[in-house]
Order: structure tokens, then sequence, then C-alpha cells
């Protein structure tokens, strides 16, 4: 028994509890059905377990069993090409989110269409996801799906004539959800979109370049400026849904901290707390700065999971830019645990290989139905894509064991 626990590589993660008779769990990547590719000037990765398209930058995935049996995933993509803007610019201006299905959770998806646009394709400019659409999170309560997805529009010049068009379009992102009773449903276009998202800033709090910056000596709640990277679930405790989402701050520099609102139904309304969660510090005191959440809760040991972005290392001693994991009882109060790092920057393959990558983030589960992680779906890209212009970013489905 004690040789089933043990930590077995550094590609691993454990999660440790007490009064459960249970020492130690071990979770394990498994390899993927993927090859290395090289093609012009870029390298990545391809073959059943990869989410790839021609023309497109693909990104965040988000996958539920159906009834049918079948896996559906939700993901980010958006046009790419030598006359497209780069990565870094054009996800903000052009991200759309479109439709998956497999006969498996970890392989051979098949893109149907795309489902969701900014509403200016519609001839909506004003709408407050006119823009673009993003960060897909998917999810089913009470036998109903629910897509939880981000949204933006330009304000125009005129609200902030010093920035550019991505910065306006980037300081507006606010989060929605659209409800649905199939994917049929999905397919055809028979639900009714946001009229109004879900959750905005409250505060705008930030020393320059900012749209409609917050009355000076606001003090900064973790929904500044920005409410992105939704995470969902439901707290059999306090019979509530909780919203968990990213905001930003600036000390002076960037970082991404964290919040959660709370609601009675998976459509709201949510109020967030005033609580800035996952409150891991630097050595200076300040909050390490994380991203991408994906926070669950398990039964089976009657507490919250999350699995986050780690920026600078402090979560994970200091493996920067890898994917931590984090526990709670209550989804407020979190902490780290003795094996904090749930997967660093890299996929085994098939062949045996270890294949290094520049970016693995927006993880999103497949859970067991006692909330232990069976299938990992993550974006990703080989080098450095924000200056790409060929779409040469994917998303990955890792089975764990």
């Amino acid at each position: 028994m004690r040789g089933l626990f043990r930590i077995l590589t550094a590609f691993s993660f454990s999660i440790l509890f007490s009064g459960t008779g249970i020492s130690q769990i071990q979770v394990k990547p498994l390899p993927i059905d993927a090859s290395l590719v090289n093609e012009g000037n870029s390298e990545y990765l391809d073959g059943p377990s990869i989410l790839k398209l021609k023309d497109f930058f693909v990104w965040g995935g988000s996958v539920v069993k159906g009834k049918d049996g079948k896996y559906h995933m939700l993901f980010s993509l958006w046009e790419s090409g030598p006359d497209k803007a780069d990565f870094v610019t054009s996800w903000v201006l052009e991200s759309k989110i479109g439709y998956a299905v497999s006969d498996f959770p970890d392989r051979d998806f098949k893109f149907q269409k795309i489902i969701l646009k900014g509403t200016r394709f519609e001839g909506d400019a004003t709408s407050w996801d006119a823009q673009m659409v993003h960060n897909p999170h998917l999810k089913e309560f009470e036998g109903r799906y629910y897509l939880y997805y981000i949204g933006s529009k330009d304000p125009g010049e005129a609200i902030a004539p010093d920035l550019d068009k991505r910065t306006r379009v980037q300081q507006s992102q606010k989060i929605g959800v659209l409800g649905f009773d199939s994917f049929e449903d999905l397919i055809a276009g028979n639900f009714e979109r946001a009229k109004e998202p879900l959750l905005i800033p409250r505060t705008r709090v930030k020393a320059n370049h900012v749209v409609s910056p917050s009355p000076q000596g606001t003090i900064a709640k973790p929904d500044n400026l920005v409410m992105v990277n939704p995470s969902v679930d439901y707290h059999p405790e306090t019979r509530e849904y909780m919203l968990f989402f990213k905001g930003n701050i600036y000390e002076p520099g960037w970082k991404g901290v964290h919040g959660v609102a709370t609601g009675p139904t998976p459509m709201g309304p949510f109020i967030p707390k005033d609580d800035f969660i996952f409150d891991i510090r630097m050595p200076d005191g300040t909050l390490a700065s994380a991203e991408d959440p994906y926070v669950w809760y398990s039964s089976k040991y009657s507490s919250f999971f999350a699995i986050v972005k780690d920026f600078t290392g402090a979560f994970t001693d200091g493996e920067k830019k890898s994917l931590a994991i984090l526990k709670s009882k209550d989804g407020i109060k979190w902490e780290t645990l003795d094996h904090s790092l749930f997967m660093k920057r890299e996929v085994l393959v098939n062949n045996g290989s270890k294949i290094q990558l520049d970016r693995l983030e927006r993880p999103q589960l497949l859970l067991s139905e006692e909330g232990i992680p069976i299938f990992l779906y993550c974006a990703a890209s080989v080098a450095n894509v924000n200056q790409k212009k060929d779409g040469s970013s994917f998303n990955v489905q890792i089975p764990l064991k």
C-alpha cells in the first residue's frame, strides 16, 4: 500500500487528507496519442489527442459527457493567417466559441461549427459581448447544460482616447452564461443569449491607462478591472452555486487575483464576496499571481479543489507557469498541499518522448461521480505563441490514472 501511494515522479500530483484513512492519493498523467510536427517556422502537436484546426488558433476547451454517451467540447477559436493580427492581439479582438464532439473523452474530437460569436456579426455593436467571446466553461446541473463564458465590446475611443482598441476591449471583459437543454438545441441555436452579463467589475483601480477609472482612493476588490476565467460548482452544504473568477490588480505591475460570487441557481443572480481567495503570498507579503482556475467539489472528500496557472512559482515551490492544485473546505479559505505541483509544462506522448511546452493553461477537467479527476483538457503551444499568426496553438486531452 505504501508503494501505491509514494511519489512516483514530478510529473504527477498528490492530494493529502487527514482523518480519511488515506494518507495520499496519487493521480498521474498518462501518455497522449500525438506527435511533434514542424511546419513553416513553428512546431506543434498533432494527433488523436489534439484538437487543432487549419487556419485557426485553438485554445481552452471544456467537456461534459452528454445524455447520448458522447463527449461534447466547447472551446475558444479564432481565425489565423498572415493577414490576421498576432495571437496576443487577435484573441482579445476575434475569439469565438466552437463545438466539437467525440465518442471518447481523450481523443478524436471533431469540430462541428462555431456556436457563439460577438453580436457585431449579427449587426449589434452595442451588446456587452459584441466584440468577442472566450473562456468557455461547460457544466451540467440537474440535467440542464450551462455555458459560462466571457465577452467584451469596444467602449469607444472617446471613453479612453489614450488607449488602443485591444486595451479598451480587454479592460471591458465580463462574465455571462447561457443555458440549453441539449446539444441538438445548441447546434440549432435554440437558446436565449445572455442579454446582460452575470458579473461586472465593482472597482477599476489602476494608476494610468485605464478605461473608466474608479475615484481616487478606491480600494481594489478581487473583481478589479475585469471578470474572467469563470469556474462554477455547487456547494452541497450551503446549497449555493459558487462562481470563481479572476480579476487584475497592479502593485505596480500586473498580477491575476481571484474572487468568488455565490447564487441560488446556475444562472444566478450571483453576488461577489470581498475575499481574495487562493491567498498565497510572495516574500514581500503581496498576493502571488495566478490565473485560469478550474474549481470543483469532491463528494468523496467533502472538499473543494482548484487547479490554477502559477505565474511566479509561489504555489508550486518554484515551477513558474506550471499548474498548481489547492484545497478548501468552504471554497473561501484555500491552502496549498504538501505536493501542490499538479503538472509541469510538458506532456508524455505514446512513443515514450516527453515534449516540453511553452504554454499549458486553461485547465478543465472531466471528473468521476465522486469528484476525482480522470481527464484533463488544456490549451497549449510548443513555442511562445504570442507573436505568431500561423494558428500553431491547440487543445490537448490528457488521461489521468
